[in-house]
């Protein structure tokens, strides 16, 4: 006698989430959603940020703001009917048959508590286990998520971690109570690719292990290639596409479908060759390090940020400096605008050394060269509307009318695509238009030599190509040289003519992109290529993953 198949463990009909507004008329995000999740899959869930995707994860927690407004026909997890669940139902469930990780681990572990006492809060609600039996457990799922001395980890605070590993701490926490569904929220945006591949295999091998189903929210095409069995494309609200990730991508059904795929697909149109231009700038044995005081509990300490590091930028070209978190290539591009003082060895930028106690020379420096920082909201004043914010870099010494100003500011949001939003604030625009606005203030004064500090980092696929482009467009017209800091090489292959790698303070590699992608010397930027997933077109008008 043939066994029937398990029901789904999620199944959602028609689920509608709307917002309350003061005289106006409910705000809709998710508009008659309906998906169908089986029991052991890895189901993402694709989307530029305001698709909705991240409340549709919050609205299986009942974990909505206050102001939502959800209705849905049916919603059953694992054969518990939350449609109309009351809070102490959505408690009973929250971590035992369901956990969240999110996106930034320093946001949802407490800073004042030791990971021991967070990774057992679960396990303490919903089960009788003694402590140390809960500590037991949790030293052993910290060991298969590869948390190095994970019994010295559960005394330890979450500072006291790198990104990566209070990922693992995280993701530790989440799968100790053997959740039904884990819902992963763009698990690891922020993290550096090598890190990034050592999460998410963690995270895959054991969540097939233990025949948990996961919910992949993202952006990352590439990542769900690799990783996911099925895939949900939502856009403003919608699930416009479903199916395997393999027919998904390479047979997308819908145009936006295939409009995400086009956005994160290689291209190439700057100049190869920069060799035999002028030289710009050169950075010649380099040396940064910071010393730490002694404090109570620690001894003093020296930390090597550059070592002796040598290079020349070339009039006209974008450079690119890869490497991870910690390998000295934001402190690089912030000593090559005199932002941060060398320790040895010498910085010049057109025959003038950069040097922080030359006042005259740093002016006259800091008159030619502007930089973009990677998180673009940080680096704007929020009573700024964005035609003051743009128009601040002609107030210092230029001696510029108010008139002039504003006419160059309002010219210089148009170039970047933001005519008509001279009035917003900050907060009024989304991450993109924030990014083009902090584009459009380096802009104005016409640099010579602009130094992009992750710019795109932050984004969603779709953003970053039309920031990607945005700053192709303008380097076309206005013929500045460009130092493009990243850690990712899909932007990265797509904008740069040379490429440097730095590992741990060091430049390792330098070449043309062509020769860095094709025919990588050094182990690190090998395992660097190999740790990126990217997708490459077939003869369908799709893609597939690029497994090479």
């Amino acid at each position: 006698m043939t066994q029937s198949p398990r029901p789904p463990l999620l199944t959602v009909r028609n689920l509608n989430v709307a917002f309350a507004r003061a005289g106006h008329a409910p705000r809709q995000v998710i508009k008659d959603l309906s998906l169908t999740i089986e029991r052991g899959r890895i189901f993402a869930l694709v989307g530029e940020s305001g698709s909705g995707k991240t409340l549709f994860g919050r609205s299986l927690l009942g974990l909505l703001p206050a102001t939502a407004r959800c209705e849905v026909e049916k919603l059953t997890l694992d054969g518990i009917d939350l449609a109309n669940a009351s809070p102490l139902a959505w408690r009973s469930v929250r971590g035992r048959k369901v956990g969240l990780i999110f996106q930034e681990p320093m946001v949802s572990l407490n800073p004042s508590l030791k990971i021991g006492a967070q990774i057992g809060e679960a396990m303490r609600l919903h089960t009788d286990l003694s402590a140390a039996e809960i500590a037991r457990q949790a030293c052993d799922l910290l060991r298969r998520v590869r948390v190095p001395d994970p019994e010295a980890a559960l005394e330890r605070y979450p500072h006291e971690f790198s990104g990566g590993i209070r990922q693992r701490v995280m993701l530790a926490s989440v799968l100790l109570p053997r959740p039904s569904l884990l819902i992963a929220d763009e698990p690891t945006t922020a993290l550096d690719v090598l890190v990034q591949k050592g999460v998410l295999d963690v995270l895959v091998g054991l969540v097939r292990e233990m025949g948990t189903t996961v919910l992949f929210i993202t952006h990352d095409l590439g990542l769900v290639a690799k990783y996911a069995d099925d895939v949900a494309v939502m856009r403003n609200g919608e699930i416009v596409e479903t199916g395997t990730t393999g027919q998904a991508l390479s047979q997308p059904k819908h145009g936006y479908t295939r409009s995400l795929l086009a956005s994160v697909s290689p291209k190439r149109e700057m100049e190869r060759q920069c060799e035999g231009r002028k030289t710009l700038l050169t950075v010649r044995e380099a040396q940064l390090t910071y010393s730490r005081k002694a404090g109570l509990f620690r001894q003093p300490s020296r930390l090597e940020v550059l070592k002796r590091v040598s290079l020349d930028v070339y009039e006209g070209e974008t450079l690119a400096i890869v490497g991870e978190s910690g390998s000295g290539k934001t402190s690089l591009g912030r000593a090559m605008l005199g932002l941060v003082d060398l320790s040895g060895g010498s910085i010049t930028f057109d025959n003038v050394p950069i040097r922080r106690d030359d006042k005259v020379s740093l002016k006259r420096v800091r008159g030619r060269a502007q930089m973009i920082f990677q998180d673009p909201y940080s680096s704007l004043n929020p009573r700024l509307r964005a035609i003051d914010a743009v128009g601040e870099g002609l107030l210092r010494g230029r001696g510029t009318p108010r008139y002039e100003r504003l006419a160059a500011s309002a010219k210089a949001l148009q170039e970047v695509g933001l005519d008509g939003l001279e009035d917003r604030y900050p907060h009024q625009l989304s991450g993109g238009q924030r990014q083009r606005l902090c584009i459009a203030r380096a802009m104005i004064t016409n640099p010579a030599f602009i130094v992009a500090d992750e710019p795109v980092a932050a984004l969603d696929a779709t953003i970053q190509s039309q920031i990607l482009d945005l700053l192709a467009d303008l380097k076309r017209r206005h013929s500045f040289t460009c130092v493009f800091i990243s850690h990712d090489l899909g932007a990265v292959r797509r904008i740069a003519n040379r490429v440097g790698i730095l590992y741990r303070g060091e430049l390792v590699e330098m070449g043309t992109a062509d020769q860095i992608f094709a025919n990588p010397q050094h182990w690190y930027t090998r395992a660097l290529l190999k740790a990126r997933p990217l997708l490459r077109a077939n003869n369908m008008g799709g893609f597939e993953f690029a497994a090479d």
